[in-house]
């Protein structure tokens, strides 16, 4: 709990901090009064100034703003920031008095910080060969479950294992990551081509059905070999002595041809014995292994099931380091890709093709954070560049309040050649301060819903 509560501070307040930065800087570049900094909306919990500039923490931490010269006391967005600020106010260098172009750089500052430190953490990902930290490098089958696969994907069945599937509506894909995105993102119809066929694999599932591309893109796994990569200290493995180097062989007296064969029987013995024969070496060893009974959730389902976890890891292809050059294309690729992802769910949004049951609000971003930071820096921090991709085209929708809405104002402000009156201003603030409102009390319901859903369902 502590984590999870510490990884949401942490990746709120460094976004948040990314985005305002951008306005800051762009507002003291054009000559721009800067009253105030601030993390968080309301009074604040810890404030000092500089200069010019007061800096607070506040204690509403879900956004924040930069109070500029002009903007020090327009009603409702002046009271959710705090109030008038002490310092005097410079007419001459208020927002309104900038030139027009000024103005929307200061307005579009604050997204393009967001997404140049998305750029910036997967490029940075990306070199490291942290980039897809548990993604297998191959897009070869092991096997499928044909009964979790949805009527609209039966196609699927037809696939054997060895087969490798090259791409996805055209787009080649290079890693088994790829490959699920693309099942649960790509337009239908949705087509396989697989190594070595004439002809493509046809998938006709609805694009709002997102649960039935799920369970499709679940139904598959990847061909690994029966190799042990790693073994979890004090894990049911490490107890049977199995070590990382050991090829797994047989299990309960079957042969085992892939890791899935093994997992398998592991997953459906939860507290039973096992026995594990695996080739070490030039030696030939029978262990006995009892998998530690584990509670978990069906992926598909949700629904709380029991699997056996021996706490051993598979080996697997991984994809080679890119070099500098090669990490800015897939930082760029990464960033433009979960952009077009989320541009994409607002369109079906919009259009009804998606439910609004979907949109995720602070608890959800809370429950990712802190499961983000126990699998480790990298996933933590590629969570932190998806989140800020998504403020930043949330922050461009047309909505008052938000800095797409300002940029509404100052291209009327261009069609007029004179602004938008302060009052219809104010009143179209207020309107857009209740859509937010709106949005975040819809999506925190969904949250709720989420986590004691199955309290709901008895």
């Amino acid at each position: 709990m502590l984590l999870t509560l510490a990884a949401f501070v942490a990746v709120l307040g460094i976004l948040i901090f990314v985005h305002e930065s951008g306005h800051f800087v762009a507002a003291k570049l054009v000559g721009i009064q800067v009253l105030r900094f601030s993390l968080g909306f309301g009074r604040p919990i810890l404030g000092w100034r500089r200069g010019e500039t007061e800096y607070w923490i506040s204690w509403i931490p879900f956004g924040g703003y930069v109070k500029m010269a002009g903007f020090e006391d327009e009603g409702l967005a002046g009271e959710l920031e705090g109030g008038k600020s002490a310092q005097p106010v410079d007419p001459v260098r208020a927002f309104d008095r900038k030139p027009l172009w000024a103005r929307v750089v200061v307005v579009v500052a604050g997204v393009t910080m967001n997404a140049a430190f998305a750029l910036a953490v997967y490029t940075g990902l990306a070199y490291t060969g942290t980039l897809e930290p548990n993604n297998i490098a191959t897009t070869q089958v092991d096997s499928v479950i044909a009964t979790d696969l949805p009527p609209a994907a039966r196609a699927l069945a037809s696939l054997r294992r060895g087969d490798r599937i090259t791409t996805v509506n055209g787009d080649s894909v290079r890693t088994w990551g790829e490959l699920q995105l693309k099942l649960a993102n790509a337009h239908t119809p949705v087509k396989l081509r697989v190594a070595g066929r004439p002809d493509s694999l046809v998938l006709h599932i609805a694009d709002a059905d997102t649960t039935a591309r799920f369970a499709t893109a679940l139904a598959l796994s990847p061909y690994l070999g029966p190799v042990i990569s790693t073994v979890a200290s004090g894990s049911a493995g490490a107890k049977a002595g199995l070590r990382p180097g050991d090829r797994i062989l047989k299990v309960n007296g079957d042969t085992v041809v892939s890791w899935q064969d093994f997992a398998r029987v592991a997953r459906r013995n939860p507290a039973r014995q096992i026995t594990v024969e695996v080739q070490r070496g030039t030696d030939r060893l029978a262990l006995a292994v009892v998998p530690e009974r584990r509670e978990d959730q069906d992926p598909v389902t949700k629904q709380p099931r029991v699997i056996g976890f021996v706490g051993v890891g598979a080996a697997y292809p991984t994809l080679p380091r890119p070099g500098v050059v090669g990490a800015i294309r897939l930082g760029w690729r990464e960033t433009t890709g979960r952009a077009e992802l989320i541009v994409d769910f607002l369109v079906k949004l919009v259009t009804g093709r998606a439910s609004v049951r979907e949109l995720g609000g602070p608890i959800l971003i809370g429950q990712i954070s802190g499961q983000a930071a126990r699998v480790g820096l990298a996933t933590l921090v590629g969570f932190m560049a998806f989140l800020s991709i998504n403020l930043a085209i949330l922050n461009l929708l047309p909505i008052p309040i938000l800095d797409g809405g300002q940029l509404v104002f100052l291209l009327a402000e261009a069609v007029r050649r004179r602004p938008l009156p302060l009052e219809l201003r104010l009143r179209l603030t207020q309107i857009g301060f209740v859509v937010l409102v709106g949005i975040m009390i819809l999506a925190t319901s969904n949250d709720i819903l989420r986590w004691l859903g199955h309290v709901f369902r008895r």
